[in-house]
């Protein structure tokens, strides 16, 4: 990630140890190389807008969303441009050196809970062509904050004024999920997109946990979560508003108070559900009160029902089975909980090679049927070299439960291609569903450019579906693993016969022997001789 330094931004991709190590950090990488765009606007020449969502979960965690959005009128793949203001050097020079059309890099930490918390806020981005797509994942990396630093670098503001004054680590980082991401990508400046501007995304996501925040109660507030407060916008944006989402409230709002009261509030369709947000623009001179201070509070006035949260019409599961550590079985569960509508989902998995797969094995079950899937393709892995690539694309009936499961067996690593900790296992990257969901409420289109950044998170074929892409849980696997205990005692008992072997051969060969006369006299003339030191005469 980028750093300042004189001046400039340089790249950085070094990472260390730091908090919150105990859990896995997934990285994922997604990079389309080429020309072209989408999209219409018209934008100035350069402009930031920034954005907080907050948004009360079913299971009565909150989930907060940070978009910062950089865009810039100028063709960075045709021109020579050496003067940069708010979208970042570091970054440009890539989009011209490499001729990218996109570019999406995300930090994940912990697992998105779909069933408990519903449909994630930010999606994954989508592109169809193929020839020029590159995909990668780690699933597994420790997190610390110089993920963080270097991102927060990149924005115009960095942490000294507007949303990103909340971004502290130590809060961030000890929460249920954490995920961090940098979107880039072409944008039309008009309907035939002669021309093009270039858009930065950096988002932030983060879930904390309110009945540890909040001592055991829903309540939350901005001090809370964040240990800080807002205190005035950044003030080289344009635009700085803080959302909040309240679409629960206002069917019984004689149990909950907001404070401060919204000045405005904002209505749409989001992810097939019509949401109502509370509005706070922190360019309003009213929002800051007279301590220049913004603290966001929701309190109970009595506790709430414990009620099931909603199930969203999709959902998945992945596991692995089997026994030993010679065989298994992959298995991903598709859940559709539409009553009456069916639709397809497109499933993408990425093994790797060290799990040989048998595809003949591949089965897809729905409702106790065998269900055969429209679309499939497979890249076999490569030793080494590549991991194994299985995508379909599945017809899911409405109300039902798809089971897909591939068997496998486990390979032997080189010794020295294991980990420090192989007993821990190895990591699979999960698998990636995407699928339009039928939607509850239809939505309508909307001005892009008007609407709140978030809007434009959620793609809409028509107004009865809508986008979605999930991913399901990181597996561990444990694979053959040597002793290797045995080395090391191999090692010790050289070791020391070793060093008794030479240690006697160097005390023999160094020793020096001599002949020594018995001497004259016995006990008394040594008694004498001591009688006579201690008179000062010399001995016999």
């Amino acid at each position: 990630m980028p750093a300042v330094h004189g001046g400039e931004r340089r790249w950085e991709a070094e990472a260390a140890p730091g908090m919150a190590a105990a859990r896995p950090l997934a990285l994922l990488v997604l990079l389309v190389l080429g020309p072209g765009g989408w999209g219409f606007a018209d934008p100035p020449r350069d402009s930031l807008r920034e954005e907080l969502v907050i948004t009360p979960l079913p299971s009565g965690d909150v989930a907060a969303t940070f978009q910062f959005r950089t865009r810039w009128d100028s063709e960075l793949q045709r021109e020579g441009v050496s003067h940069y203001r708010l979208f970042p050097k570091a970054l440009g020079q890539l989009i011209s050196k490499y001729s990218l059309r996109e570019l999406h890099l995300s930090f994940t930490q912990g697992f998105w809970r779909t069933r408990y918390w519903g449909p994630p806020f930010l999606q994954a981005p989508s592109d169809t062509d193929h020839y020029f797509l590159r995909y990668a994942v780690l699933p597994r990396e420790v997190v610390c904050t110089e993920n963080l630093t270097p991102w927060k670098k990149l924005l115009p503001c960095s942490s000294k004024a507007g949303l990103s004054v909340l971004l502290k680590a130590d809060r961030l980082f000890h929460t249920s999920y954490h995920s961090q991401a940098v979107h880039i990508r072409p944008v039309c400046r008009n309907a035939h997109c002669t021309s093009i501007s270039w858009e930065l995304r950096q988002t932030l996501s983060v879930v904390f946990d309110a009945f540890i925040t909040g001592q055991g109660k829903k309540d939350w507030s901005l001090f809370r979560m964040f240990s800080r407060t807002l205190t005035e916008p950044c003030p080289l944006a344009s635009e700085s508003r803080v959302y909040v989402d309240i679409t629960s409230y206002n069917q019984d709002n004689e149990t909950l108070e907001v404070n401060p009261l919204p000045t405005t509030t904002y209505q749409d369709v989001i992810l097939g559900t019509r949401k109502t947000y509370a509005v706070y623009d922190l360019h309003d001179t009213a929002i800051i009160n007279n301590s220049r201070n913004l603290n966001l509070q929701l309190k109970w006035k009595k506790p709430p029902e414990n009620e099931a949260p909603p199930v969203p019409f999709l959902h998945a599961q992945r596991y692995v089975s089997g026994y030993g550590l010679q065989k298994g079985e992959l298995s991903t569960l598709l859940y559709n909980t539409h009553p009456y509508r069916a639709f397809p989902v497109l499933l993408l998995d990425t093994v790797p090679w060290y799990l040989r797969l048998y595809v003949h094995t591949l089965t897809i079950t729905s409702k106790g049927k065998e269900n055969k899937p429209s679309y499939i393709h497979y890249q076999p892995a490569q030793d080494r070299l590549q991991p194994h690539l299985l995508e379909m694309l599945i017809q899911l009936p409405a109300n039902s439960v798809t089971k897909v499961s591939i068997q496998f067996e486990r390979a032997l690593l080189k010794w020295t291609e294991y980990t420090p900790d192989p007993n821990h296992g190895f990591y699979v990257s999960p698998s990636v569903l995407s699928a339009l969901v039928p939607s509850m409420v239809a939505a309508k289109p909307v001005d892009w450019e008007e609407s709140p950044l978030f809007n434009s998170l959620f793609p809409v074929s028509d107004g009865s579906n809508y986008f979605v892409r999930l991913y399901t849980e990181p597996l561990l696997v444990n694979l053959p693993t040597p002793d290797f205990s045995m080395p090391y005692n191999v090692i010790c008992l050289t070791c020391t016969v070793v060093a008794v072997c030479y240690g006697s051969f160097y005390n023999l060969l160094t020793r020096t022997f001599r002949i020594e006369e018995p001497s004259t006299g016995g006990l008394a003339k040594r008694l004498a001789n001591l009688i006579r030191r201690a008179r000062g005469v010399p001995p016999l």
